[in-house]
């Protein structure tokens, strides 16, 4: 008898373990382990993953249910997923499930269907209404009938067992298909028949013609090129000439885009030390982690190509991280201009289709190089030569949901299995990070000076408390205007960066100070002017925008703080002649618009770009020659120990837009804190001050790298409740953990109310505590059943990256 250790789809603590299955007699050999399996499990039937086949088991015979039907004919996972599955698991204490889940693109995953069929035999036992409902169908989608009135008769039906209810569980991607026309015979028999068709068979003759060259073609195409009609192809499937097939095809996001190819380019000194620092670890198969440290515009992607290049030729595969889409566009066309078809894109920027298909080509091995976001972690790559993550510091690389990995942790991870390098590279290393490189844990690789000796650009802080002083109500210093005006009359560009979105930060009335708050969650609604809307940016509640206060019924209702489209609305009363381009969450919704708006602003189609965070990183266009910054302190008063270190790297890789090619740049600051030590460094260019300033900071308080860090945050309907939970787990850690750990609180979180549920969070800093992971799953296990009702949420999140 041949066995199945399964996984089931059911996240939940009871069912987060192996279940044997019977692999059918006609199934055995076929099914393999990273296999998904459709299983009965209860009444329900289940996508499950096979971790396991095995010839012996625990549980009686009798007991075991068989496997239902394949849902893979290859594995999903190969033999390393499966154990970076176990590892995820337990190292973000998630169920085995949703590991696995996190690892398949949207596309694969189960989407379950029920139908209700007629058993033939009782048809005439079964209500009129009912047969009528199925008409002369003997199975229809309970979809169908589930919102109409028909539902109580319908169970009833069940309960007699004239009905029964069938499972589906189907995947939610679908392989794209396409008819193509295919020559039957040789080109002499072919010829033969051509030549003896009748004279009015224009049609029939031009599209032989025409295949005779390409001997297969897509139908769509064919019919355009010969001007033709599908009565004409049947025409030529009737006389046996030709054949229509369905063809898969893959759904290309970037189809309508030539690529040039590049070469590459002379390394500078330095960079050339890097790669060959790199190079050895490749050569010899070796796993280290390497930061390379390098100040922006110093080739920092030029490195990763040339030591991609080096794994592609052992025949090898590669993997390159970046930060989030608005990064992808330009990073997507240097390597796809290098290494062209190799390439694989996987970001949320793409349909679920084109990820579906991306994915496909990896487990095909028809790529041998993936660029994208977070999750491209996973591709299911077997014989990787390097992994390459750039921007290491962005905090947009941790997951921030179940499970909560963090990507370079993935990356570690793969890189000591497949005993490949794995590179870090950022102008502005995570304090983590850079910390293990100076205690030797990491290889420090350092990029010291830009391409073709370019200085950095000089900075200029200014205090906007003296320019109200001054009487400048405006948002724009008068240093800055004056330089955007020179920029406008020289033809050159400038990037204007913005820590926030929106029209407005919040609506204030000004009579009796009321503050429109988001009725679910402890937060101020956000002006969106386009739509007249005010929305709410953690749980998506929407209102029309008010002319009275509510109140006090005052009409002095007004809008403070300063968003993107405010800052554009002044740019053209102040600039009338400047073309604005505006990147920000709104504007940059819509599919392929981060790209559409970024090549318009790379043609010179507009002479400011203005936008928040996703214009800080990655962009590189050569007569960008002014950055300004209009509020730099936005994230410095935000309650996170990281808020410094935040902003130290955000001026630093905003201010590296400028000046990256032949013209020389300039960077204008504005703020309200000029003396803020991440400030003044950052206008100097200065990582290592910051980091041994910031470190300072980070040991007298006990946080990271000193100390690790696990929140758990609890959310309950009722304060009462959720505080007293908070309490019990609180005690729990206290007496189940070593002296050497804090556990601090619990206290409200700095956002104490989200979506009606009142949250309390409680913070364990500890440097090694063995009995951590057991605590914390006690707690979850515990806590289970109320989850499972929805009367309480307990996250656990070691090593934060969101405080709020």
């Amino acid at each position: 008898m041949t066995i199945a250790s399964v996984i089931v789809d059911i996240p939940a603590s009871q069912t987060d373990r192996p279940f044997d299955y019977i692999i059918p007699a006609e199934l055995v050999g076929v099914v393999q382990a990273g296999m998904r399996v459709t299983v009965p499990f209860g009444t329900r039937l289940l996508q499950g993953f096979v971790i396991e086949v095995k010839e012996t088991t625990d549980m009686p015979l009798e007991q075991l249910k068989p496997i239902h039907s394949l849902f893979d004919v290859v594995p999903v996972f190969h033999e390393e997923l499966l154990q970076l599955g176990k590892w995820l698991a337990e190292t973000t204490l998630c169920f085995m499930v949703s590991a696995f889940q996190a690892m398949l693109p949207a596309a694969m995953k189960a989407k379950y269907e029920k139908d209700i069929r007629l058993i033939e035999r009782h048809i005439s036992l079964v209500h009129e209404d009912v047969r009528a409902i199925f008409g002369d169908r003997l199975t229809i989608p309970w979809s169908d009938v589930e919102k109409t009135p028909y539902v109580r008769l319908l169970q009833k039906e069940i309960a007699n067992g004239h009905i029964e209810v069938v499972y589906r569980v189907e995947e939610k991607g679908k392989i794209k298909k396409e008819k193509w026309v295919e020559l039957c015979g040789s080109d002499e028999h072919v010829t033969r028949i051509f030549t003896s068709l009748p004279k009015h068979s224009i049609k029939q003759k031009q599209v032989l013609e025409r295949l005779l060259t390409a001997r297969a073609l897509p139908l769509k195409q064919l019919l355009h090129e010969t001007n033709s009609t599908r009565s004409t192809i049947q025409s030529l499937v009737n006389k046996q000439l030709v054949v229509v097939k369905e063809k898969e095809v893959y759904r290309d996001p970037y189809a309508n885009q030539s690529f040039a190819k590049t070469t590459p380019l002379a390394l500078t000194d330095e960079q050339q030390q890097a790669l060959h620092d790199i190079g050895q670890a490749i050569a010899q198969d070796v796993h280290d982690v390497f930061l390379m440290y390098g100040v922006t515009g110093s080739g920092k992607t030029e490195v990763y190509m040339q030591a991609i290049d080096l794994v592609l030729k052992k025949g090898k595969e590669a993997i390159v991280l970046v930060p989030e889409i608005s990064l992808t566009p330009q990073m997507v066309k240097r390597f796809k201009e290098r290494f062209g078809s190799k390439v694989a894109v996987l970001h949320s920027g793409l349909s679920l289709g084109e990820k579906y298909d991306e994915w496909r080509k990896i487990q095909r091995k028809e790529v041998q190089l993936v660029v994208g976001a977070r999750s491209a972690i996973f591709a299911p790559f077997e014989n990787i030569g390097i992994i390459i993550i750039d921007e290491e510091h962005e905090t947009s690389y941790k997951q921030e949901e179940s499970p909560r990995y963090h990507a370079r942790d993935v990356a570690i991870f793969r890189g000591r299995y497949h005993r490949c390098p794995v590179v870090l590279g950022s102008a502005t290393p995570s304090l983590e990070s850079f910390a293990r490189a100076k205690k030797g844990v990491y290889k420090q690789v350092t990029l010291t000076k830009r391409m073709n000796d370019h200085a950095l650009p000089p900075v200029d802080i200014v205090d906007m408390r003296e320019e109200l002083r001054a009487g400048n109500r405006s948002m724009f210093s008068r240093l800055l205007f004056e330089k955007l005006t020179e920029r406008l009359r020289k033809g050159e560009q400038s990037v204007l960066f913005l820590n926030r979105r929106g029209y407005s930060s919040f609506v204030m009335c000004r009579d009796c100070g009321h503050v429109i708050q988001c009725p679910h969650c402890d937060i101020s609604l956000t002006y969106h002017r386009v739509q007249q809307q005010l929305k709410c940016h953690y749980c998506g509640y929407e209102q029309r925008m008010s002319s009275h206060c509510p109140a006090c019924q005052s009409e002095h209702i007004r809008f403070f703080g300063t968003g993107t489209q405010k800052v554009e609305e002044e740019l053209t009363k102040l600039l009338p002649e400047a073309r604005v381009i505006r990147m920000d969450v709104d504007t940059t919704s819509r599919k392929g618009a981060h790209e559409r708006l970024l090549n318009e602003f790379g043609e010179g189609k507009a002479d400011i770009l203005l936008g928040t965070q996703m214009i800080a990183k990655g962009l590189d266009f050569p007569n960008v020659t002014l950055v300004g910054v209009l509020a730099a302190d936005t994230m410095l008063h935000v309650p996170d120990f990281r808020a410094a270190e935040k902003t130290f790297q955000l001026l630093t890789q905003v201010s590296g837009r400028a000046g990256r090619h032949h013209l020389p740049g300039e960077v204008v600051i504005q703020t309200y804190t000029p003396e803020h030590y991440s400030i003044q460094l950052a206008a100097d260019h200065h990582f290592e001050a910051f980091y041994e300033r910031e470190m300072i900071n980070r040991k007298k308080h006990g946080y990271p790298p000193f100390y690790y860090l696990a929140l758990i945050t609890v959310a309950h309907l009722d304060p009462l409740k959720g505080v007293s939970i908070a309490e019990k787990i609180a005690a729990h850690l206290k007496k189940h953990l070593s002296a050497e750990s804090v556990v601090l609180g619990p206290v409200a979180s700095p956002i104490a109310r989200m979506n009606d549920r009142y949250r309390y969070q409680c913070m364990i800093k500890y440097k090694r505590e063995a009995n951590l992971t057991t605590a914390l799953r006690t707690i979850i296990e515990h806590y289970q059943r109320e989850m499972a009702r929805g009367d309480v949420t307990i996250t656990v999140d070691l090593n934060p990256y969101m405080m709020m």
